[in-house]
């Protein structure tokens, strides 16, 4: 399973002409599938970063909206003209054309083999993540981590233990809860970036626009 950043705030792979921009989107490919976690505010952004990327937007067959923020959702509208046939799953219906097949998510379930939602996580704004199952355990993938970073480790476990975490962390700062982790990849939100590169030096992950992760 490879995970590619395709929308941040920052750029990791300088010199190809990727763009960065407040939000996140996340592509999973898989053996079997292709899936984009969010889709950033741009769309036109958003395209443009995986054809720089060599990321094909007609293979999408399943995307995952983490909540309905502009910065994860704002990039359906321009991307949609591509998606000739995909689930979409999401917090609320909101049929975007008739190519899409939304999904509502209330409970957790699994969406392909080795990926599953969290379903619905209550908090300030309530939001979805994803639990990935890689060849050393078990990732999560957060938008921004409304309901709290800890929420979401706690809820993941249910699929193995939790070995990795990715995505926005919001103002999460009990930091001593990514103790046990071996890859911490904090992206887009994240107010206490440093302080967690500081921390945790040998497992901290530097987030942004071109990075690949192997899981």
């Amino acid at each position: 399973m490879r995970l590619t950043i395709v929308y941040d705030n920052e750029v990791f792979m300088q010199g190809i002409g990727l763009q960065s921009d407040w939000g996140f989107a996340c592509q999973i490919n898989t053996s079997k599938d292709t899936i984009l976690f969010d889709t950033g505010t741009n769309g036109d952004i958003l395209l443009n970063n995986m054809e720089k990327l060599h990321l094909n937007p007609y293979e999408i067959r399943k995307i995952v909206i983490s909540h309905e923020h502009n910065d994860h959702n704002g990039g359906l509208p321009v991307l949609s003209p591509f998606l000739t046939t995909c689930d979409i799953y999401r917090l609320k219906p909101n049929p975007l054309n008739g190519v899409l097949r939304n999904i509502c998510v209330e409970k957790p379930q699994q969406i392909c083999e080795n990926i599953w939602t969290t379903g619905r996580l209550k908090g300030p704004i309530d939001e979805q993540a994803l639990m990935l199952k890689g060849r050393n355990g078990c990732y999560v993938l957060t938008g921004c981590s409304h309901p709290g970073v800890e929420t979401i480790l706690h809820e993941a476990q249910q699929v193995g233990d939790i070995v990795g975490i990715i995505g926005g962390f919001h103002g999460f700062h009990s930091l001593s809860a990514l103790e046990k982790l071996k890859c911490i990849c904090p992206c887009h939100c994240t107010k206490y970036k440093r302080e967690i590169r500081k921390r945790y030096p040998q497992t901290y992950t530097a987030c942004g626009v071109g990075q690949h992760i192997e899981l």
